[in-house]
């Protein structure tokens, strides 16, 4: 079987070094054809501008938000118009470099698995972190696991690659980083096998661009409680998901299909 991923890439800000991302992620070769995503959400430094006019080769899809909603606003709209049968989030930055997709891949491409994170945690990263940011990602990591069942070493990752037919059949809410925990709690809620494999990360500070504060940390944890415990599978699984990942109590949404 022939498969396509779509590489969902949102864009806010990151002109410094948005032309040397594009080169690379346009030419690397990641053993099965690829889709890029690109949804610029609203910048203010140049990056839609970089956007617009860079010739990418690749199968692409160019997407503009009309005002700044946060990077889970540009994860709907990059959801809706992806065409792969697997999809990734692919932030547009080198803290998550794209050679570890080959292997993130894998599990699913020889149906070991249907979703697949990437840990920066996990034994075989080296990575040393910032203590404030490893102290919070552990505190709602191990809250997500509390609730969702699910043992993950790192739910904030945002190396997730998914089947198409399950990531497209959940309905998203979360406008900026609550994406993280809102989809781990909804996956947790359906029948599908999750691996978590290493992955490297070179962690970028504020003054290079990183976007995420303490007041998403709050925000994830609301998003945590409610995704996990107040919302019923009804609102957030569409109908086209198919059976097989249902359990037997779940009613799929009677919203319409994005």
């Amino acid at each position: 079987m022939n498969h396509l991923l779509s590489l969902l890439i949102p864009i806010y800000n990151e002109a410094e070094h948005l032309e040397d991302f594009f080169h690379h992620i346009d030419e690397m070769d990641l053993g099965i054809e690829k889709e890029l995503v690109l949804v610029d959400d609203s910048s203010t430094d140049g990056s839609a501008e970089i956007l617009k006019k860079f010739p990418i080769r690749s199968r692409h899809q160019k997407i503009f938000q009309p005002k700044n909603c946060g990077k889970g606003a540009s994860i709907r709209a990059a959801q809706a118009s992806a065409t792969g049968d697997l999809i990734v989030i692919q932030d547009a930055d080198f803290e998550y470099h794209p050679r570890d997709l080959v292997r993130l891949l894998q599990p699913i491409l020889e149906d070991r698995a249907d979703i697949v994170y990437g840990s920066r945690f996990r034994s075989g990263n080296p990575q040393v972190h910032r203590t404030y940011h490893y102290l919070a990602n552990r505190l709602l990591t191990g809250m997500s696991n509390l609730l969702s069942g699910l043992y993950l070493s790192d739910m904030e990752t945002c190396y997730k690659v998914f089947r198409s037919e399950i990531f497209k059949n959940i309905r998203l809410e979360s406008a900026r980083f609550g994406f993280e925990p809102e989809i781990t709690a909804k996956i947790a809620r359906l029948r599908v096998r999750v691996f978590e494999l290493p992955i490297s990360y070179e962690p970028r500070n504020y003054l290079e661009g990183k976007k995420i504060t303490w007041r998403d940390g709050v925000a994830a944890l609301g998003h945590i409680i409610h995704y996990n415990l107040l919302q019923q599978p009804s609102a957030f699984i569409l109908p086209a998901m198919p059976e097989k990942y249902l359990l037997h109590r779940e009613i799929v949404s009677k919203h319409a299909p994005l």
